[in-house]
């Protein structure tokens, strides 16, 4: 079999998305026709993603915080996940909280990240946050 004859086949038959989308038989489907509902995803594709996912926050941090490489690896661990959970533009809301992370006034960036509604929103993860920011 020619895969390469297969693979056109398959985006002239099923299109590609790069959203989700319901197919003409209600199934939640991506890609080339990848069957959400049925099928899920494998391991590997998680993995992937996963890893996609964490070089565009790294990426989005350096371009946008550039001093987030300064803080310690507990911190850069907090931002990450922060920016990973609620993405860039939304963790630059974060401004008093930044700047005090910036400045190395790690006790205020735990109390402003705290008072925040994300952190009423994720609970027991920004517990935990707050808790590496605190003691570095």
């Amino acid at each position: 079999m020619d895969r390469t004859v297969l693979i056109k086949m398959l985006h002239d038959g099923e299109g590609r998305r790069k959203k989700p989308y319901t197919d003409t038989v209600g199934k939640l489907t991506i890609g080339v026709g990848r069957n959400l509902a049925d099928n899920g995803l494998r391991d590997s594709e998680i993995d992937f993603m996963l890893n996609n996912d964490i070089d565009a926050v790294v990426s989005d941090l350096d371009k946008r915080l550039p001093w987030w490489r300064t803080l310690s690896p507990n911190r850069q661990l907090v931002l990450a996940d922060m920016c990973f959970n609620l993405g860039i533009v939304k963790l630059l809301g974060f401004v008093n909280t930044l700047k005090y992370m910036q400045n190395g006034d790690f006790v205020r960036a735990a109390a402003g990240m705290k008072a925040s509604l994300w952190a009423r929103q994720v609970k027991g993860r920004a517990d935990k946050l707050i808790a590496m920011m605190e003691k570095g």
